[in-house]
C-alpha cells in the first residue's frame, strides 16, 4: 500500500514537480491549492503525511497546522513546512505549532524525498520498508526475513514483529 501524502502549496509548477518526484518514488499524491482545499481532502484521504505551504492564499499554513494538530483524528499526521522563510524565529515557530520539519525554497526533489523519508521513520518505525541492519543481523520488512551472518532465520509473525520492534 502506498504512502500517501497530502500536498498543500499554491504555486502549481511546485505542486506538479512534487508530486512528480514522489510518483517517482511510489507514493501517492494528493494535491490542493488552498489550506480550504487540504481540509476538505483530508475528509476524503487520511494522508500519512502533509506537505504544507506557509504562504497560502485565505488562510496561512500557519493556521492550517494549527488547526489540525487540535483535531484529534488529525494530530499524528506528521507536517514538513515548504517555505521560502528560511530565519531562525520562522522554524521555531513553525515547529512550535506542530510542523516536524522544514524545507526552504527553493528545494532539490532529492531533499525532499529524503526528508520526507526521515519524518515517516520517525513517525513510524514500523512502517519503514528499508532492511534494518544491525550487528551482522538484516531484517527485511517488506519479505518479512530475517538474515544472520550465518544464514536465514525463521522466525513466525509474532516473533518478527517484535524483532522488528525493538
Amino acid at each position: 500500500m502506498a504512502v500517501k501524502v497530502l500536498i498543500i502549496e499554491d504555486e502549481a509548477a511546485i505542486r506538479d514537480m512534487v508530486a512528480l518526484a514522489l510518483a517517482r518514488e511510489g507514493y501517492e499524491a494528493h494535491q490542493a491549492e488552498s489550506g480550504e482545499e487540504g481540509f476538505s481532502l483530508l475528509n476524503e484521504v487520511v494522508p500519512d503525511l502533509i506537505l504544507l505551504d506557509w504562504m497560502l492564499p485565505g488562510m496561512s499554513g500557519v493556521d492550517f497546522a494549527k488547526r489540525i494538530k487540535k483535531d484529534p483524528l488529525c494530530r499524528d499526521i506528521p507536517i514538513i513546512m515548504l517555505t521560502a522563510r528560511g530565519e531562525e524565529e520562522d522554524k521555531v515557530r513553525g515547529l512550535s505549532v506542530g510542523a516536524d520539519d522544514f524545507v526552504t525554497k527553493p528545494f532539490s526533489p532529492r531533499e525532499l524525498i529524503a526528508r520526507i523519508k526521515a519524518v515517516l521513520r520517525r513517525a513510524s518505525p514500523m512502517a519503514a520498508d528499508e532492511v534494518v541492519e544491525v550487528d551482522g543481523l538484516a531484517l527485511d520488512p517488506v519479505s518479512h526475513r530475517v538474515r544472520a551472518e550465518e544464514g536465514s532465520l525463521d522466525l513466525g509473525p509474532t516473533e518478527f514483529k517484535l524483532l522488528h520492534f525493538l
